[in-house]
């Protein structure tokens, strides 16, 4: 897991992505593939996420502190797409970046909301929307554009199709060290309940 690299300084493992994209299914499946996460566990497991959340507060605030970079130690650290942004560009980065189809994000979204009494109406879902597929073209241009970042998109719906592929995919891309048939058990189909009918 990056034991053998030529850049110095440590290097951050980023699990990121659109809410609702199978970031904690990511997290879920480098843990079982051998690497401990760097989580706080504040966020408990429900019916949107049954298996948890993997979330750590201090990654909310990384614009205003930073600091908690320093106690990763080669853990993976999940975080929404919009705080990549807020990452100091003096370090090293690879970046797990999970993609999902963008109707089956916006309806796992408008159900999650919904559980939470949050959702408002169809209008912003289209908003959404938008304002997703324009953003997600502007970080993939910003990362692309910082050296400092390597990053591996990862297809939620081919994750679950094809498990073992992906996970061997993910292993080569943090230089080995995981077990990818393991990484493909955390995988778990029965999780995967908004499905495009595309």
């Amino acid at each position: 897991m990056i034991p053998n690299r030529s850049e110095p300084g440590p290097i951050h493992i980023i699990v990121s992505g659109l809410p609702r994209s199978g970031t904690s299914m990511m997290m879920q499946m480098l843990q079982a593939g051998g690497m401990p996460l760097f989580t706080d566990g504040q966020r408990e497991a429900d019916a949107s996420n049954p298996r948890g959340y993997f979330e750590t507060e201090a990654v909310k605030h990384t614009q205003e502190d930073h600091s908690w970079l320093e106690a990763v130690d080669n853990r993976p650290v999940k975080m929404v797409y919009r705080l990549l942004y807020t990452l100091p560009l003096d370090r090293q980065y690879r970046v797990v970046f999970m993609r999902r189809d963008m109707q089956e994000v916006m309806a796992s979204q408008c159900i999650m909301l919904k559980r939470l009494g949050q959702w408002k109406d169809a209008h912003d879902n289209v908003g959404m929307e938008r304002l997703f597929r324009e953003e997600l073209a502007t970080v993939d241009a910003w990362l692309a554009a910082n050296p400092c970042f390597r990053t591996i998109y990862v297809d939620y719906g081919e994750c679950i199709a094809a498990p073992v592929t992906q996970s061997r995919r993910i292993n080569r891309f943090l230089e080995g060290g995981l077990c990818p048939a393991a990484m493909a058990l955390a995988a778990d189909p029965s999780l995967y309940r908004c499905r495009s009918l595309r």
